[in-house]
């Protein structure tokens, strides 16, 4: 595992293709196909001062083949029903691998029910999804195959779609090949177990960790302005944003409810549809802010177009008239020059341009 990670190039390659957009309308939309513009070598490395460790199943250790094939399934229709979808549609590198409609585009158009996450460090995700019902990135994989509004498809179905491609048959081949055979007869590799594990392997190179925050923390004191400065300040403390957004990813990869939806018609119950427990109502699962800037509309439903919806929202408090509100969620205060701060201080967690590495702690006045 070392040499292969040695021998990969550490490219944070996200941080060169998010750039800003407008919010589009959905009606009528159909999926798009992004093609496949990221560079060139890949690495499942994560960022050197990141603290948390990815989290890899020891049946599926990472390798240059695995990426490279499920990099290919990754921006391949094939997938879908009618080859008219990709993953790449809901995941779109130049949007943060998330997606600027409010709630995902699947298959003819269909609209699904939520708005589609970015896979940015979902190396170190401990559960998938908004309400968190699978465990693994293998099990996230397959789940988007089988759902009407996406895919539409059936595991099954994609599997013989893949044998049918002599490109692919040798890929499989070769990403997986160190298995063993019990019978000594050759080997069908291409299965849905595989195309699970190539499908995660090549997410668990998706990183961002490159940003003037990661910059400033590293003691470059002048990667962020004052602005920035004081929005971190008040995120770090009377903001409470520390509390669901910590440690190196910016998430507790935990479960809350901000009361976003309540009152609403059919209201998305988040982890209670999961797990039938009451106390779960309304939760969702807390997304990484890491490129943040590019990943609009936010919230699970898409609901807020604008990171300043968003700061404004959780500064009145969240929807208070929610009974399961989380008790963190509490009004906060925040004076308009404030709010612009912490919005500067979200926007400083998408990449910019390096700054010296010798700098100076600025002087007390």
């Amino acid at each position: 595992m070392g040499k292969l990670l040695s021998c990969l190039v550490t490219t944070y390659f996200v941080l060169a293709f998010v750039v800003p957009f407008k919010i589009s309308a959905q009606d009528n939309k159909k999926p798009t196909l992004p093609t496949d513009t990221l560079p060139q070598k890949l690495s499942a490395k994560p960022p050197d001062h990141f603290l948390i460790t990815p989290l890899v199943p020891k049946d599926n250790p990472v390798t240059v083949a695995k990426i490279s094939l499920g990099r290919k399934l990754f921006f391949d229709p094939i997938l879908s029903k009618n080859n008219t979808v990709s993953c790449a549609s809901c995941h779109q590198p130049q949007h943060g691998f998330a997606s600027p409609d409010a709630l995902a585009i699947g298959i003819g158009g269909t609209k699904g029910k939520r708005n589609a996450p970015s896979l940015l460090n979902r190396s170190f995700g401990k559960s998938f999804f908004w309400d968190g019902r699978t465990k693994t990135l293998e099990l996230q994989s397959l789940e988007p195959i089988k759902n009407k509004a996406e895919f539409d498809s059936s595991v099954t179905d994609v599997i013989a779609r893949l044998k049918s491609k002599p490109e692919y048959v040798k890929q499989f081949q070769t990403a997986f090949s160190t298995k063993k055979s019990t019978t000594g007869q050759p080997q069908n590799l291409v299965t849905s177990q595989n195309l699970a594990q190539a499908l995660a392997t090549f997410q668990r190179t998706l990183y961002s960790g490159e940003t003037p925050v990661d910059q400033f923390q590293s003691g470059q004191y002048n990667a962020l302005t004052q602005l920035e400065r004081q929005g971190l300040w008040i995120f770090e403390s009377r903001g409470n944003c520390w509390k669901c957004h910590s440690g190196d990813n910016f998430s507790d990869e935990q479960f809350h409810n901000t009361g976003i939806g309540y009152g609403t018609e059919n209201r998305d119950l988040g982890r209670f549809q999961f797990t039938q427990k009451k106390q779960d109502k309304g939760k969702f699962k807390t997304p990484t802010l890491r490129e943040v800037e590019h990943t609009a509309p936010y919230m699970h439903d898409g609901s807020l177009k604008t990171l300043r919806e968003v700061v404004e929202f959780y500064n009145a408090g969240g929807n208070s008239n929610d009974p399961n509100l989380d008790r963190n969620m509490k009004p906060l205060g925040l004076t308009e020059k404030e709010i612009d701060s912490v919005v500067a201080f979200l926007k400083a967690l998408s990449a910019r341009k390096k700054v010296a590495k010798k700098q100076s702690r600025p002087k007390k006045r």
